[in-house]
């Protein structure tokens, strides 16, 4: 497997996968072009055998020096239980950290357990001030818009 930089032309391998990746949710919407023009050295795609089978776009901070931010991680059902997306993550993390960053944040949606359960087996700490708890998580109600209730997460790089 390769862990390379994205394009601009993932976009159009990518945005059409999205939904299907996410079992039919409607997800595509949340990953405009732009991530792919704009972000390219903090952002990365998981290649098998010449097939995308993963991706992560994130992005540095521009208002807090020290932080950098995940904003969406894929990996293809079918190749999932295989380390794909903590290759992506620590590819992103030698960046931030090769930029001087230490604090990496991301969100994601109380309902998707899967992705709790990643991101806090990968180091991450959910942040505890959240307004109402779901499953005795700490959520962010609305906190992307109405009824889009988030859990945030924070990891300190060492």
């Amino acid at each position: 497997m390769e862990i390379r930089s994205v394009k601009g032309s993932d976009y159009y391998v990518i945005s059409p996968l999205i939904n299907e990746w996410w079992g039919g949710r409607q997800m595509s919407d949340k990953l405009p072009k732009l991530f792919f023009d704009h972000f390219k050295n903090t952002s990365f795609i998981a290649e098998k055998d010449g097939k995308i089978v993963g991706f992560l776009i994130g992005f540095l901070s521009q208002t807090y020096p020290e932080e950098a931010y995940i904003h969406f991680v894929g990996v293809h059902p079918d190749y999932r239980k295989n380390g794909i997306g903590k290759r992506l993550y620590n590819e992103f993390f030698n960046i931030v950290k090769k930029n001087g960053r230490n604090i990496v944040r991301c969100v994601t949606s109380p309902v998707n357990k899967v992705s709790i359960a990643f991101h806090t087996k990968m180091g991450f700490e959910i942040e505890k001030n959240g307004d109402k708890k779901v499953d005795g998580v700490s959520v962010h109600t609305d906190y992307d818009g109405p009824n889009q209730d988030r859990v945030l997460f924070v990891k300190k790089l060492i």
